[in-house]
């Protein structure tokens, strides 16, 4: 029990450790470079302002087309210069892209575009995402032990075990869906400025890994978000990953021993149709002779001999009567 806990809190440690590196990474490498980005998008966003009214529609369009690079890369030239003071690769901003990688979510909204950024990156997810796996693993089990105190507390009071399975399944659903959906959702709801709905849109595409990236939280350019704020959201999607994983993996056994009953009884049916087939040829008449098949009658000549032998047989049998008379 205490090589356990040494084990999983030796685990958690080197997990925060390395995440906190790869924050320190990123920030240290695509920082200077964003903010010269900024800049530059900002100074372009300016000569289009004082000269608009003299460009060419080649200008205009390769105004659009910087201006579209831009957005893609993060930046969002709204405002005054004081916007290039808020950076998208802050330590927070960077701690949440971290937890992204490792996560294998991928919005697509935040990417690093210096060499040196790429390539710490390939380096970088290459040993993140199998230590994810293997602290996600860790959660599982706390959370599966959780639910086993559970039932087994529920076994004390005297419940059955059937009732105690329902009951424990239950309470894994529903603490995890108020943990990991509602109550997120009601976060962003109100941080964010989404719907309700919107919010639990969010997280289920979060923590299911798929990240289409049409939602993504701290990046709306008219709001004002506390610092820890994309941290915090990066802290929830490691353990709902967790929760969300045992989940899929429940409903997936569930799937699989569905189909193996339902093999199960098919295969009891079709053994049931073969032994009545074979209860019915050999409890059928042995006397009895089907018209579909007259060679065992014979013909001509072999039928007379059937008759005649038929006959002799119920001579004798009548003899016998009369004899035990």
């Amino acid at each position: 029990m205490c090589g356990g806990r040494i084990h999983t809190g030796l685990l958690v440690v080197s997990y925060a450790t390395y995440l906190l590196l790869g924050t320190i990474g990123f920030w240290a490498l695509e920082k200077n470079a964003e903010k010269e980005l900024k800049m530059a998008v900002i100074q372009m966003k300016e000569a289009f302002l004082q000269n608009f009214t003299h460009l060419t529609v080649a200008e205009v369009e390769q105004f659009v087309k910087n201006l579209t690079d831009a957005v893609q890369r993060g930046i969002y030239p709204v405002g005054n210069e004081s916007q290039t003071e808020v950076s998208n690769w802050d330590l927070s901003n960077s701690f949440f892209f971290v937890g992204a990688v490792v996560s294998t979510i991928g919005y697509g909204t935040l990417c690093p575009k210096t060499s040196a950024g790429q390539i710490f990156c390939v380096f970088f997810a290459s040993f993140g995402i199998p230590f994810n796996i293997v602290f996600l693993h860790r959660v599982s089990k706390m959370l599966s032990l959780l639910c086993e105190r559970f039932g087994r507390w529920l076994y004390e009071k005297g419940m059955k075990k059937k009732k105690i399975k329902f009951l424990t399944l239950l309470f894994f659903l529903v603490m995890g869906i108020l943990v990991f959906l509602c109550l997120p959702s009601f976060v962003f709801q109100v941080v964010e400025g989404w719907s309700y709905s919107e919010g639990v849109y969010f997280a289920f595409i979060t923590l299911s890994t798929i990240g289409f990236g049409d939602y993504v939280v701290g990046k709306q350019p008219d709001r004002n978000y506390p610092s820890y704020y994309r941290s915090l959201v990066a802290i929830w999607i490691i353990f709902g990953l967790a929760w969300i994983a045992l989940l899929f993996n429940l409903l997936t056994t569930l799937l699989e021993d569905t189909e193996k009953k339902i093999a199960r009884d098919l295969h009891k049916m079709r053994k049931a149709g073969k032994d009545n087939e074979e209860n019915q040829k050999r409890y059928q008449p042995t006397g009895f002779v089907s018209a579909e098949e007259p060679s065992l009658l014979g013909s001509g000549g072999d039928a007379q001999k059937t008759m005649s032998l038929a006959t002799h047989l119920g001579d004798a049998k009548q003899g016998e009567t009369i004899f035990s008379l």
